[in-house]
């Protein structure tokens, strides 16, 4: 058993507490992994408001880190210790129709299918003051050690530097993927983001790595269009500054819509906006942004029967076992800057500070 200090939600509303926890040794199928750096995700803050569906508390959050192997399971073969790896929130266990099947990303062991707040086997690793901890995605990166069954680990390469890749673990991989890889955005394409957090951000250097020509940034936080324009933005827009709904000055920019349109926020009222902003035929809107659980849509249904395609994404439409490494090795090589979405960079003591800075858009 380890004894290290991890960030518990012990109620839904409550701030993190930094807690000294137990963390129990692999079992078979499992790993242990020392995370050395984690990402803040919006995620995690609907933990704490208690609008993420299925999470049981007291529950340790987190899910955008990595890490090194400390120690394996029996049966374990892919990973051992010593290895770079980022732990993976949406797992792939090779084995179930969607992971067999080669346009799918989906995995039937995920929390949509099945909640993961204890490991496999129905049971947890962590305890703290005599008390079951809940584990977050199987995932957990607010511990300084965490244990996570092998199909949700991915090994990459040992030059990556950990505290940059963990973006890779969701919110960039997110964003970019839902561009490249479920818009499939082409050259010279016209393209609207709404939301300038990190994942949409991410959207951004997408839409740029295919080659759109005009990229359209929306947010109500004018703060945020410098960073837009820096990687990739041609024009930055607040609703505020207009008196017509936005999809109608989207519009009038573009002259029919827009060809891809994202909402990275997760909002009803924009998700139709950004539906209504794609040109009414062939335009692609893509829903990035995790509404409150419970949230229901109302939208005129001829915004799709016209032939507009309105879809999701989870997690980019990486089979995530099969891509991060890939994705690791593409950071490595500088096909994209991740780097510029770390704003701060604090000690694990002061995780609270990091959702006031997520709280207050910076």
């Amino acid at each position: 058993v380890i004894r290290c200090r991890a960030a518990v939600a012990w109620a839904v509303g409550k701030p993190l507490s930094v807690e000294e926890v137990e963390v129990a040794p692999p079992k078979a199928g499992e790993v242990r992994v020392k995370i050395v750096a984690t990402g803040i995700c919006h995620t995690d803050e609907h933990i704490l408001e208690g609008s993420f569906p299925n999470v049981d508390f007291p529950v340790i959050p987190g899910h955008e880190g990595a890490g090194i192997v400390e120690s394996v399971g029996e049966g374990v073969t892919s990973v051992k210790p010593g290895d770079k790896v980022i732990p993976l929130c949406l797992p792939q266990c090779g084995e179930c129709s969607f992971c067999l099947n080669p346009e799918s990303n989906y995995c039937l062991k995920c929390h949509v299918s099945e909640p993961q707040t204890v490991l496999p086997d129905k049971t947890s690793r962590f305890t703290c003051k005599g008390k079951q901890i809940h584990h977050f995605l199987w995932v957990s990166t607010f511990a300084e050690y965490t244990v996570i069954p092998e199909y949700a680990v991915a090994k990459i390469d040992a030059a990556a530097p950990l505290d940059k890749v963990c973006l890779l673990a969701c919110g960039f991989s997110t964003g970019y993927g839902a561009a490249i890889n479920t818009a499939k955005v082409k050259p010279g394409s016209t393209c609207a983001v709404f939301g300038l957090g990190g994942v949409g951000l991410s959207v951004i250097m997408g839409c740029k790595a295919a080659g759109a020509s005009r990229i359209i940034a929306v947010d109500i936080n004018s703060d945020k269009f410098a960073k837009a324009k820096e990687l990739g933005a041609t024009h930055c827009i607040s609703p505020h500054d207009f008196k017509k709904p936005i999809q109608e000055v989207l519009t009038e920019m573009t002259g029919h819509g827009v060809d891809y349109s994202f909402e990275v926020i997760g909002l009803a009222d924009t998700m139709t906006a950004a539906l209504a902003s794609c040109n009414m035929n062939t335009g692609v809107c893509v829903m990035v942004g995790v509404p409150a659980s419970g949230s229901v849509i109302s939208f005129d249904p001829m915004l799709v029967l016209s032939g507009r395609t309105w879809k999701g994404t989870l997690l980019g439409g990486w089979k995530m076992r099969d891509c991060i490494p890939k994705l690791v090795a593409s950071y490595l090589e500088k096909k994209f800057n991740s780097d510029v979405l770390i704003t701060h960079t604090l000690p694990i003591a002061k995780v609270n500070e990091g959702f006031e800075l997520l709280r207050a858009g910076k």
